[in-house]
């Protein structure tokens, strides 16, 4: 794993156990190159990490805490295929100019339930916006799936979130599909990682428009 030695450089002990496992997916599943939008970068270690794996592709972090930019920063030193941190809130419209109008990916991890329920479905639309036809949006995190036991681990987890915040908490896998099939992907893989976390892949079907929904 890479380290960042940076007074500003943030460090997340869940973001460096999951790195690597999600690295080895997205190096199966990407092509060699093209460009990727990331959403919720947090400390930066992702896009450093991910970035370094994938030496074709280029790398947009973005962030809505603008706390977080600075580390962001540091752990992408010297990354010439990393591109300055943006500040964006996936709620927020339009979204700021700087963010790249079309890209072949974006990722996104550990936001869809440490956020209200609209982040996701702004997420969703905005993949649908953004995404070239046929490209993927990656989002990684813990899910509620109908017929699948969740581990003792997750509902702990779930419970916590919601004392933090009542808006927040784990979703239901068939909630999320919902919101992305109305913004044109659909669910492409779900592969399980490490933790009880799952990776998953949301395609933009071909003849999906760009315009995405607007739903409030």
């Amino acid at each position: 794993m890479m380290t960042a030695d940076h007074p500003t450089a943030l460090h997340s002990p869940a973001a460096e156990r999951n790195a690597a496992p999600i690295l080895a997916e997205l190096q199966r599943l990407l092509p060699s190159q093209g460009l990727m939008l990331e959403i919720a970068s947090g400390t930066g270690q992702h896009a450093a990490a991910f970035s370094a794996g994938l030496p074709g592709w280029d790398w947009q972090p973005t962030e809505a805490d603008a706390a977080l930019l600075p580390s962001i920063r540091a752990w992408c030193a010297g990354q010439p295929r990393v591109r300055p941190p943006l500040r964006l809130d996936v709620g927020a419209l339009p979204w700021p100019a700087e963010v790249p109008a079309r890209v072949d990916a974006l990722f996104c991890a550990n936001m869809v339930h440490i956020s209200p329920w609209p982040a996701t479905r702004a997420l969703m639309q905005g993949a649908g916006r953004h995404l070239k036809p046929g490209g993927v949006l990656f989002t990684y995190g813990p899910y509620l799936e109908e017929g699948v036991e969740t581990a003792p681990s997750n509902l702990a987890f779930d419970t916590d979130l919601r004392r933090r915040d009542a808006r927040w908490g784990l979703r239901r896998l068939a909630d999320v599909a919902a919101e992305a099939a109305a913004a044109g992907l659909d669910l492409d893989e779900r592969i399980a990682l490490p933790a009880n976390n799952l990776l998953l892949a949301w395609r933009k079907r071909p003849g999906a428009g760009s315009a995405g929904t607007t739903r409030p």
